[in-house]
């Protein structure tokens, strides 16, 4: 049964924006759609021993960081889109909370205090979103389409006509992709449309469960035609994607700063943001110092995103990733690039690093790691043991500065631990990346020296 609180004061705000309070009782509670300073109520919806979990129902004192939501389908009501979380707090502030989670990640999780922090990586807050998977759901009783993200609270799709944080070319396929499906013979076997968007191409993914009769294949490229997208068909898992047509521009970004330009398929990994993802790299190589005779070794370099960059200023640099198939990618790409000479890519099992595995890579004299949200906790143990025990690596060196890209503060907060207080680190500098504006998801960039 559920019950509305007494006035609460909210006191700050966790890494889901909720906002934190404590009722009389000193019990902890976490507010849906409350921010820092603001008294509001609460509609209790969970309890547990010492905390409870509720939904903002009123406010008597209103937060000056409190703003209108940027899109229509954002807020706390039956259907809304469950895509942000964060489109009621001022944006500058929401970096500021990001920037909080890291610092505190850090020190409460790994012990681990920045020499500096560096200012926030920020971009556009709107439009940004240049990835992103839609599911789609036929509702047969009501003759509609949905398409969109899930709704805040629920599996079901939600009702979105707009999406604002995806290009606003993007935004405006919602309704005519609706139209489209409700005219297909599968329409209720199409459960998903991937966007991936390079500099001059709008990839659109369908995920088909059955083959596509030639009414529908007709009516994809009907549409093609007239909204100036490129359709890619999978039928099972993402090894079979395949484009629908041959021909026309190739899905690729640019990083300008670099000269380099990196083609992928739209199921591979890339970055959510590009604007962000271009800053990033800056960020990354500017504080990695590369100098032209060294050595560097890019771990999890997925398609060469850091790799490339870094061979235009290094003497050579070693890229490795867990997939064979990426890693051949990678190469395709650095050939193409006209970087091959410097670099070269190894298949590893990085989950599975070992200092013996460690010392078959080489020394090299600086790092550049950007693991998945599972961290590099196997890679940092190694440099940990090896500082422990150096017979476990004969003649290996460790690098003498590391720069760590995260896209989970409390994993790289783990992994930072071992580096600085058993492998001999200091964490010089770190800071947050706003790489998803009005989502609770946090990215990180930290550099570590000995």
């Amino acid at each position: 049964m559920t019950q509305t609180t007494d006035w609460l004061k909210v006191e700050s705000i966790e890494l889901e924006a909720q906002g934190v309070a404590h009722n009389a009782e000193g019990k902890v509670v976490f507010i849906d759609g409350a921010l820092p300073g603001e008294i509001v109520k609460a509609q209790i919806s969970r309890r547990k021993n010492n905390w409870e979990q509720g939904q903002l129902t009123e406010i008597r004192k209103e937060s000056p960081l409190r703003v209108t939501p940027g899109c229509p389908h954002f807020g706390l009501h039956a259907g809304a889109c469950g895509g942000c979380k964060m489109q009621h707090l001022q944006a500058g502030a929401q970096v500021a909370v990001k920037q909080r989670v890291v610092e505190d990640q850090l020190w409460h999780l790994g012990k681990v205090k920045p020499e500096v922090l560096l200012r926030p990586i920020e971009g556009p807050t709107w439009g940004y979103r240049y990835r992103a998977r839609f599911s789609v759901r036929y509702v047969q009783k009501k003759g509609v389409v949905l398409i969109g993200f899930h709704e805040r609270k629920s599996r079901y799709v939600a009702d979105m006509q707009v999406c604002k944080v995806v290009p606003q070319v993007v935004s405006d396929l919602l309704m005519p992709l609706r139209e489209l499906i409700s005219r297909m013979a599968e329409r209720d076997r199409l459960p998903q449309i991937e966007l991936a968007m390079g500099d001059e191409v709008i990839a659109l993914v369908l995920r088909h469960l059955n083959p596509l009769p030639a009414g529908d294949i007709a009516l994809l490229r009907a549409f093609a035609e007239q909204h100036g997208v490129q359709w890619w068909l999978q039928p099972k898992g993402p090894d079979t994607v395949k484009l629908l047509d041959e021909g026309g521009p190739q899905l690729a970004y640019r990083l300008p700063e670099f000269g380099v330009t990196m083609p992928f398929k739209p199921t591979d990994f890339t970055q959510v943001n590009p604007h962000i993802n271009a800053a990033l790299v800056g960020r990354a190589l500017r504080l990695l110092a590369v100098q032209k005779d060294d050595r560097v070794i890019d771990w999890f370099c997925g398609l060469g995103n850091f790799t490339l960059p870094l061979a235009t200023q290094a003497r050579e640099v070693l890229g490795i990733e867990g997939s064979e198939t990426l890693v051949q990618r990678s190469r395709e790409n650095a050939a193409a690039n006209g970087l091959a000479h410097k670099t070269s890519f190894v298949a590893r099992n990085l989950f599975d690093m070992t200092p013996e595995l460690l010392a078959l890579d080489g020394t090299a004299d600086r790092w550049l790691i950007d693991p998945p949200r599972e961290g590099a906790f196997a890679l940092a143990k190694a440099v940990a043991d090896i500082a422990q025990d150096p017979s476990l690596a004969p003649g290996w060196v460790a690098p003498k500065r590391i720069v760590y890209v995260s896209c989970n503060p409390a994993t790289l907060a783990r992994d930072a631990g071992l580096l600085v207080n058993v492998a001999g680190y200091r964490c010089t500098a770190a800071s947050a990346v706003n790489m998803f504006p009005h989502t609770a998801h946090v990215e990180s960039i930290a550099v570590f020296d000995r």
